[in-house]
């Protein structure tokens, strides 16, 4: 689970959307700090950058880059200190920006906030290294025991809330070694680099730290964890809040955990800081100690600031990763003794789970946070260990749940036990069809889920409706709107989501959690499961394509700047990504023409300003930026606009791209050449042939995508060889140049070296944790490529790949419905593929189509998915219902839709596409003659 996308939640019932919409939102000022308010001071200029405020000084001039101050607060002093900050700038004439709210500051320093940015409260732009010295010495004497987190990307200023850090002042950007659009700054040379921002202090290599910093710079060196009575073996998990590790007693070789907590950072919903919950983690597993579900207490302690809690190691594994071990829905139709025995196992460790909680209860104490990832299952799956009782507090509290987990959080009525007794309900759907997250949007689904396993699963009667019962039971005189108000609600409770522009209230889940529902039964909607729950079933064409196409139109904002259709957070974490392919209003317009639906003039229209004028810093590449959009544009017969775009495409430097299809060089030559064809443009086809250059440079000169956080080689059609080797076919049927066949060869057997054959015969890609059999990173896009290749050269060895991914694609469950890391991915590739053998059959597409049913919502009475996460709806391309409609016309329309640049394949009698010689020589072609 990605938990960066719960703070996306807060500021739209349905769909993710960026937290300062809260704050921002026409009247929503009440919830702005004073300062946020006050008249821009005379000779003084304001922007707005995301959830920042900047005032900068007309007189003076910005440096590019340089040492600046960050100034960290803790919510109750945060006003205090930004009136202090803000005084100090003004009257000196420094620039500075402040996050403006009570709201965004708390979501920045949560417990799943990004690490590297948590604490960041107040940036201020000194002019050079002499002013930085004087400002940063006079904001530390003025702020003088003022408290605030450690902000760790930063160097801190004696023990105050006053940090530094050397990065980029302005604007800018580069691409990294892996092809990534980056923040950039100027090294040595002048050079563009990426201006790290990790959760660790570093100096760039060509800078020499001022001398005023030396005293800081040693302070920092003299905290070693070396004098700490435990020696480190790993990290297991971070956030915000601090790490959680497997260590050893130096003394004695004792295995325990130790959990870390940094004071006034983590934040819950409650305001609670990651020490203040170690503690009551202590005093709760104190208080439960001599239970053999619970882990002992064995020691705590102080390093520097930073508080550590040392506990017993538990042996086994979480309950999340016996899905991959035991769950017969992996399968493609899994026999009835198989769903016979799982069922047994799943009642025994359910009943093991409850016992559990009934000894914790027994106690006095609630859990508060019950879910797969916090339930330790024995190697002898003979007992059950509950881990992280950091939110765990007294039943005689009557609190209600703080930090949770989205597929196991209770609604806002519940207090108490009744807390737990909400996640052990959903635990026995989740044991079965582990989906529960949906109840985010809508806990009505639990019907329908209990439905769907109940026809799968032998479940003993009224195991599965006492579970639908508690999760959708109402409080004791209410109506079954009331715990769930609509969003124009007039008066807040604790059951609403945040009001628009206030701070998460004291006690409301914000943090882990969503805080939102869509209701449990609508006006009128009888109770029940699928047909009283679905407006649509996805394999009702074409009803079903209507009914996807009304809720995506039905939920487009065209007032916005920054996107026509709601999608994934991706539309946020760039320029212009609520406009790309990928993410936004240019993947949307391609499923609506591909599905056959009627246009959406005023989605074009702003995809058309858009293009005219991009925002700066919009990527170049096809999935997350302006070519897909160019491409998109010539599709729609929007022709002079693409040029246009495409123009300013190749005015830029490709050479730091990365070699990859979703937003590198491979994605961009094959839009400069599917460009070529439609307008004629030879300058084009010339640039794409660049582009293939450009993806075929060996290693050495062009690193291959790696995975931020691991480095290893990223795989498959979006960001490994798979999307080259598409590439390279796509430009041989140009071209007739054998050598980019053999490109391809190379490319797509590359990636094949990083997949596993699992024990049924799946080939799946192995990210070292796990394998993966997804359309955008795992093996079915290799797969698709491979079709195509094997139109042009018999290769044995991928007619056998070939075969063993299409039995990846024939699993029951999915986690998502999503085009590229769900089933509809599925769905497309099976309706594709010439690949033989069992599993290509019109029902086995037919039985993936009727699986997406069990991932269906419904947004104002039509058909639509949630997207990444399953924490919103979304109706994007790459993640939501746009894709699944994509995939749903290639499976069931009359004229079969497509993916960019994978056409439907010939049939078995017709010739393979060679479109003949209408381009430039290759020049692979020009280097063997």
């Amino acid at each position: 689970m990605n938990k960066g996308y719960a703070v996306f939640c807060d500021a739209d019932r349905h769909f993710y959307d960026a937290p300062h919409r809260l704050v921002f939102a026409d009247g929503a000022g009440d919830s702005l700090y004073r300062a946020a308010t006050l008249p821009v001071p005379e000779g003084w200029t304001s922007h707005r950058t995301g959830d920042w405020l900047a005032l900068r000084p007309l007189s003076r001039t910005l440096p590019s880059q340089g040492w600046k101050i960050h100034v960290s607060a803790c919510l109750d002093n945060a006003e205090r200190v930004l009136d202090t900050v803000r005084e100090h700038c003004l009257r000196h004439e420094v620039a500075f920006k402040f996050v403006p709210s009570r709201y965004l500051l708390h979501q920045r320093n949560a417990k799943y906030a990004d690490r590297a940015a948590s604490g960041k409260f107040i940036t201020v732009y000194p002019a050079d290294d002499e002013q930085c010295e004087r400002v940063a010495t006079d904001l530390a004497r003025l702020l003088d025991g003022e408290p605030g987190p450690y902000i760790l990307s930063d160097l801190r200023w004696g023990k105050g809330p006053v940090h530094l850090r050397y990065g980029s002042f302005t604007r800018r950007h580069c691409y990294d070694e892996h092809g990534e659009l980056r923040p950039a700054m100027e090294d040595g040379s002048g050079t563009l680099v990426p201006d790290r921002r990790g959760p660790v202090f570093r100096v760039p290599d060509w800078v020499a730290p001022p001398p005023f910093l030396r005293p800081h710079l040693d302070a920092r060196a003299a905290v070693t964890v070396q004098e700490m009575p435990y020696e480190i073996v790993k990290a297991l998990h971070f956030s915000n809040g601090g790490g959680v590790y497997e260590a050893r007693h130096r003394a004695t070789g004792r295995r325990v955990v130790l959990k870390e907590a940094r004071p006034f950072a983590g934040l819950a919903a409650d305001e609670a800081d990651a020490v203040t919950r170690l503690h009551r983690e202590r005093a709760a597993l104190e208080r439960l100690s001599g239970l053999a579900c619970t882990p002992e207490v064995l020691d705590s302690f102080t390093v520097g600031d930073h508080h550590f809690l040392a506990l017993e190691f538990v042996e086994g594994r979480p309950l999340n990763t016996f899905f991959a071990r035991r769950h017969p829905l992996m399968e493609a139709e899994p026999e009835a003794e198989r769903l016979a025995e799982y069922t047994e196992w799943a009642l025994r460790i359910h009943g093991l789970v409850e016992r559990a909680v009934a000894e914790v209860h027994a106690r006095g104490i609630v859990f508060n946070d019950l879910h797969l990832f916090n339930i330790m299952v024995a190697e002898d799956e003979s007992s059950v260990v509950l881990l992280d009782f950091e939110a765990a507090q007294p039943a005689a509290e009557g609190g209600r749940q703080t930090v949770a987990n989205p597929a196991f959080v209770a609604p806002a009525d519940r207090r108490g036990f009744d807390v737990d007794r909400y996640a052990l309900a959903c635990l026995r759907i989740a044991l079965f069809v582990p989906l529960t997250s949906l109840f985010a949007v809508d806990r009505a689904k639990a019907a329908h889920l209990a439905e769907v396993a109940a026809a799968r699963f032998p479940v003993p009667p009224g195991f599965l409706d006492t579970a639908v019962m508690e999760i959708t039971r109402q409080p004791v005189g209410t109506s079954p709107r009331d715990s769930d108000p609509p969003r124009d609600s007039a008066s807040p409770r604790d059951s609403d989501p945040p009001r628009v522009g206030t701070p998460p209230r004291a006690g409301a889940p914000a943090v882990e959690n969503v805080t939102a529902s869509d209701g449990v039964t609508a006006p009128g909607r009888p109770p029940g499961g699928r047909a009283a729950f679905l407006p649509a079933e996805p394999g009702e064409w074409p009803h079903s394509r209507d009914s996807m196409v009304n809720a995506i139109l039905a939920s487009a904002t065209p007032d916005r700047e920054d996107r026509f259709f709601p999608g994934d957070i991706a539309q946020f974490a760039t320029a212009g990504g609520g406009m790309t392919v990928g993410y936004g209003t240019a993947g949307v317009l391609h499923a609506l023409r591909e599905s056959g639906a009627a246009r959406c003039p005023a989605a074009e229209e702003k995809l058309l300003r858009y293009a005219k004028q991009p925002e700066s810093g919009t990527p170049l590449g096809f999935y997350d930026g302006l070519t897909g959009i160019a491409w998109t544009l010539q599709g729609l017969g929007h022709t002079a606009s693409a040029l246009e775009l495409a123009e300013l495409v190749l005015a830029q430097d490709h050479d730091g791209l990365a070699p990859d299809l979703h937003g590198g060089t491979a994605g961009i030559g094959l839009a400069l050449d599917a460009l070529a064809t439609a307008t004629g443009e030879t300058g084009l086809h010339a640039a794409a042939l660049r582009c293939a250059e450009l993806t075929a440079r060996p290693p050495a000169a062009s690193t291959p995508a790696a995975e931020p956080t691991t480095g290893r080689v990223r795989t498959g059609l979006l960001h490994g060889a798979a999307g080259r080797a598409l590439l390279f076919v796509r430009l041989y049927e140009r071209t007739g140049d054998t050598a980019l066949l053999d490109l391809a060869a190379e490319a797509l057997h590359d990636d094949l070296t990083r997949c596993v054959r699992g024990v049924s015969g799946t080939l799946q890609v192995d990210e070292g944790w796990r394998t993966m059999p997804y359309l955008g990173a795992g093996s079915v896009g290799i797969g698709m490529v491979i079709d195509d290749f094997l139109l042009h050269r018999h290769d044995e060895a991928l007619v056998r790949a070939r075969r063993d991914i299409v039995q990846a694609a024939q699993a029951t469950f999915y986690a998502q419905p999503g085009l590229f890391r769900g089933v509809a991915g599925m769905v497309l590739h099976l309706a594709r593929t010439h690949a033989d053998g069992p599993g290509t059959a019109p029902e086995d597409v037919r039985r993936q189509v009727d699986c997406l049913t069990w991932h269906a919502m419904s947004y104002q009475g039509h058909l639509a998915f949630p997207g990444e996460q399953m924490m919103r709806l979304s109706m994007d391309l790459a993640t939501g219902t746009a894709g699944i409609l994509l995939a749903l016309s290639a499976a069931l329309g009359d004229r079969p839709a497509h993916l960019p640049f994978l056409p439907p394949l010939p049939r078995p009698h017709e010739p393979a596409p060679l479109r003949g010689r209408t381009a430039p020589p290759s020049p692979f072609e020009r280097k063997r003659s």
